[in-house]
């Protein structure tokens, strides 16, 4: 008997047959996409791993064999597709500029997620997840007590401050501050914020430890 002109199967299941077919990492991504998507688009608290899986043209057991909860796949989905920052210390010429910089850098995608997403993401995963990720290698080991140093090395040459006797705590007080209020407000930092950490607390304390040193 001619097989009939009409496959039996539905658009959805060819699709589906299709899908099932991808393996490794092009599998990964697809959910990665589909989850950065769904957040964009709905927000963390909306988010689902079904409606995920829908829009990745997989299935819910795919998704949860990979990531067992909805906030670990979000974050996997922030680390490929939010842009990475440059750590690297600015030299714009001013130390009060350079500082400002490498704050924005820090903020920006903690602005471009939102309050809602960071909320969740830390009440989901107890903090632990972010934390360990945010804090607390060794000064000397870590980039943006790196740069925070570089910066005033660059500042001491122009001659804005001396850093012989400035308190290590101090070098790496602005991007201690921040990892502080995020991680106890689970709020991303607003411009103004940045501007009085920088103008209000920061540059006032170095200067007088400076001559103090």
């Amino acid at each position: 008997m001619p097989k009939s002109q009409h496959d039996p199967k539905t658009n959805n299941e060819k699709q589906q047959t299709g899908s099932s077919r991808r393996r490794g990492d092009v599998l990964e991504n697809a959910i990665l996409s589909a989850a950065w998507e769904e957040l964009q688009e709905t927000g963390y608290s909306k988010l689902t791993m079904e409606a995920v899986a829908i829009r990745a043209q997989t299935n819910k057991t795919a998704v949860y064999r990979r990531w067992p909860n909805k906030a670990k796949l979000v974050v996997a989905a922030m680390i490929k597709h939010m842009p990475k920052p440059s750590l690297d210390a600015p030299d714009t010429g001013s130390l009060r500029e350079d500082v400002l910089s490498l704050l924005d850098r820090i903020i920006k995608p903690m602005q471009l997620i939102g309050a809602e997403t960071i909320h969740g993401l830390m009440v989901d995963l107890h903090g632990d997840e972010l934390h360990a990720k945010m804090t607390l290698s060794p000064r000397a080991e870590d980039p943006l007590s790196i740069a925070m140093t570089n910066i005033l090395k660059s500042a001491e040459k122009r001659g804005e401050v001396i850093l012989e006797g400035l308190p290590e705590r101090v070098i790496t007080l602005p991007v201690d501050l921040v990892r502080y209020e995020l991680l106890t407000t689970h709020t991303p930092l607003t411009d103004e914020a940045i501007l009085e950490i920088v103008d209000t607390i920061y540059l006032p304390l170095v200067w007088k430890a400076s001559k103090q040193g």
